[in-house]
């Protein structure tokens, strides 16, 4: 038979353990490796996200304390009254000139149907003074033509035997000498003393026919003087007119007024009263706004707003959209603190305090996408400065 050669188990055994621990080693290198470059490319993950914060930092303003602002228009009433309709809902649409509520408006529709009617009466009896009066200038004014004429056909009469009147004086003084001298007749004397005293009585009665037209012209005249009278009247009328017409003016003014009308194109926020309320002057009825009309308000710290301007690209983050993306420009910088307007100053009468940065109130101008943006919703703001 053959010879057999004897194996030494602890040969394997030495083998196996030098196998063993030159694969863990290899483990153990190949581990090394791997946190190596795990922690490599974390480094320069961490590098490459650390400068591109750092550049953002240094090229943007970050800000969290700002919100979406816009014209909430508190609606009010001007009058008094019980709320007798709302035609209006809170979220609908409306339009200028949309009826959002009535009040109670017969008391005032009743007075203004009063008002109507004395102004009616009033112009009534207005028309009739007028009416009365160019009746009396009619019949005044002929009867002035009249009158006017005798007086002028009195006074050419009177002017025309005042002459003559002078003149047969003059004859009779000289026939009257004459006679006594006996160069004329007894006759021729008679003769002129007769024409004399024929001129007499038809000059005074010419006379007496003159101022019977001057009395007469005198009393047309004074008829006329109506007529002032009548203006009078009827300039009373006038101003009474006009004084019941501002008074209906400004009743129909109250009677419209009973009908809240919206001021602008956009939405019911929030109504503050119900059917059957009573409701005083400058009450808050309700609340609307353009939705189309936002902006954003945002308050940055005083280091760093030098870096700020008029103009600045605004990236916006909207906290109910943040999958979506706003951009906007700066609109107008404040130019006081946020502290200047506060309610309760903060003085120091102690000696102790505390330095705190300051913020200025900055408005961005946002365009609406949608209506998605509304009053009141916060946001966060990265600015630009970069530019």
């Amino acid at each position: 038979m053959p010879d057999t050669t004897d194996i030494d188990p602890r040969s394997d055994a030495d083998a196996s353990s030098v196998s063993e621990a030159a694969a863990e080693n290899a483990r153990r290198l190949k581990a090394r490796k791997r946190r190596f470059v795990i922690a490599l490319v974390i480094g320069v993950l961490g590098t490459l996200f650390g400068g591109l914060e750092i550049h953002d930092r240094v090229t943007n303003i970050h800000e969290v304390d700002a919100r979406i602002g816009g014209d909430l228009i508190t609606v009010s009433s001007r009058v008094a009254g019980w709320v007798t309709a709302i035609s209006v809902s809170e979220g609908d649409g409306i339009q200028p000139g949309t009826i959002l509520m009535s009040i109670d408006a017969r008391e005032s529709a009743l007075k203004v149907r009063e008002l109507e009617a004395q102004i009616m009466s009033l112009r009534a009896e207005k028309d009739r003074t007028l009416a009365e009066k160019n009746l009396v200038d009619k019949e005044t004014a002929s009867k002035l033509k009249s009158e006017q004429a005798r007086l002028a056909s009195a006074q050419v009469t009177v002017s025309s035997l005042e002459p003559q009147l002078e003149l047969a004086r003059r004859e009779h003084e000289r026939s009257k000498s004459l006679f006594q001298t006996r160069v004329v007749s007894r006759r021729q004397l008679d003769q002129a003393e007769s024409e004399l005293k024929k001129l007499e009585r038809e000059y005074r009665i010419a006379v007496a026919d003159l101022h019977a037209a001057e009395a007469k012209t005198a009393e047309v005249e004074a008829e006329r003087g109506r007529l002032a009278v009548l203006d009078s009247a009827v300039a009373v009328y006038t101003h009474r007119e006009s004084e019941l017409q501002a008074k209906l003016d400004e009743q129909r003014l109250d009677l419209s007024d009973r009908t809240i009308r919206s001021a602008i194109k956009g939405v019911v926020d929030k109504t503050f009263v119900e059917v059957g309320e009573y409701v005083t002057p400058g009450q808050r009825l309700a609340l609307i706004h353009d939705p189309e009309v936002i902006w954003i308000d945002a308050n940055i710290k005083e280091t760093d707003i030098r870096k700020t301007k008029v103009g600045d690209l605004v990236q916006v983050s909207v906290d109910a959209y943040p999958d979506r993306k706003f951009t906007g420009r700066i609109k107008v910088i404040g130019n006081a603190t946020t502290a200047e307007f506060a309610l309760l100053p903060s003085p120091n009468p102690s000696g102790n305090f505390t330095k705190i940065t300051q913020r200025l109130p900055v408005r961005i101008a946002i365009d609406q996408q949608d209506r998605l943006l509304r009053p009141g919703m916060m946001v966060e703001i990265k600015i630009d400065v970069d530019q």
